[in-house]
């Protein structure tokens, strides 16, 4: 059968299912899987193996939200069937710098407050890495890369020159770019309701 692996970037969907949904959007993620295979089964036409889905998170180890985040990340989310997780912790950055003097702006120049950058390091990085990795070892045929980071294109556009099909599971208006170079994509608005995690 038609292998399928399941690429998640968590905080590049999340914020695009907050921004269509306008409000904080939870993801039932033992749905999510199942949501998205039966739309990548339209697409191929073949029966498809599902071989797992591997989310990546980004997080601050210094906030407690992003801690809560990480431990859901791996006592809820890491339990379910077929999913694994990578995690990255973002560090923080020097402040920015002035183009003028060449002097750091530790200041807000309007408020007065301290001024702090966060940098994401390794997510974007892992993704293409497993992309290409595991289909250099044959361990997918189609992958479903649920982003709309035009990062990934030039990962994209070589695994499809090769014969890899890689569908984008987007949230329209943003990833219109990646959408282009993907062998074909799923509108992530037209099933919210069937992978939405019901709070009580």
């Amino acid at each position: 059968m038609t292998k399928v692996r399941i690429f998640v970037d968590f905080w590049n969907l999340q914020l695009s299912l907050n921004d269509l949904s306008k409000r904080k959007f939870w993801v039932d993620y033992s749905k999510f899987s199942v949501w998205l295979i039966q739309n990548a089964t339209t697409l191929v036409g073949d029966k498809l193996d599902f071989d797992g889905m591997k989310v990546y998170l980004s997080y601050n180890p210094a906030t407690s939200g992003d801690k809560k985040l990480l431990q859901w990340a791996n006592n809820v989310l890491a339990l379910m069937p077929g999913i694994n997780i990578s995690t990255h912790e973002r560090r923080t950055k020097g402040p920015p710098i002035c183009q003028s003097c060449h002097k750091e702006i530790t200041v807000c120049g309007h408020c007065g407050s301290e001024l702090h950058r966060t940098i994401e390091k390794g997510v974007d990085t892992s993704i293409v890495t497993d992309l290409l990795g595991l289909a250099w070892e044959k361990a997918w045929d189609v992958a479903i890369l649920v982003s709309a980071d035009r990062d990934y294109i030039p990962a994209v556009s070589l695994l499809s020159t090769k014969g890899f099909r890689v569908i984008n599971a987007y949230v329209p208006p943003t990833g219109k770019e990646l959408v282009k170079v993907c062998w074909a994509n799923i509108n992530m608005a037209h099933g919210l309701s069937e992978f939405e995690l019901k709070k009580a």
